[in-house]
């Protein structure tokens, strides 16, 4: 699906947390660290947009929370629903593909940090894995 000109809604379970995304959604990457094993339950599946593309229409749920030195990641403290992960240097956010409304237009490209990849599940797509982050080289990956 083109998504250049698309605007994209999304939220939490409980909907104390609502925003759009204007323009283009970089296609899902599943991220296997033991971050997103911990505040997922298993793997994190995220998108990219650019953060001035990003806003926030509901926030009253919206807490952050720094899961790293570089990095924080957003939820809402009413439901525990994972809305966001955001590098602290850098001018994209990271959003957590679930939590977008249908339909997403989006499919998953590859996965990262598959060396600390939970034991109890395997991958058997022919996508591209890296043992930790991408570095930039899956398509419109900025990270």
């Amino acid at each position: 699906m083109n998504q250049i000109n698309r605007t994209s809604y999304g939220g939490c379970l409980c909907g104390a947390v609502r925003y759009e995304v204007k323009g283009k959604l970089r296609d899902v990457v599943n991220c296997h660290c033991q971050m997103c094993q911990r505040s997922h339950g298993g793997f994190g599946p995220y998108t990219q947009a650019q953060m001035n593309n990003l806003r926030l229409i509901k926030e009253s749920g919206l807490t952050w929370y720094q899961s790293s030195q570089i990095a924080q990641r957003g939820f809402c403290r009413t439901c525990g629903s994972n809305l966001f992960w955001r590098h602290l240097d850098q001018t994209t956010i990271g959003i957590v593909a679930g939590t977008l409304d249908l339909p997403t237009g989006l499919k998953t490209m590859g996965h990262i940090f598959v060396a600390e990849k939970a034991d109890f599940y395997h991958l058997d797509d022919d996508l591209p894995q890296f043992a930790g982050s991408s570095k930039g080289q899956l398509p419109n990956d900025y990270n």
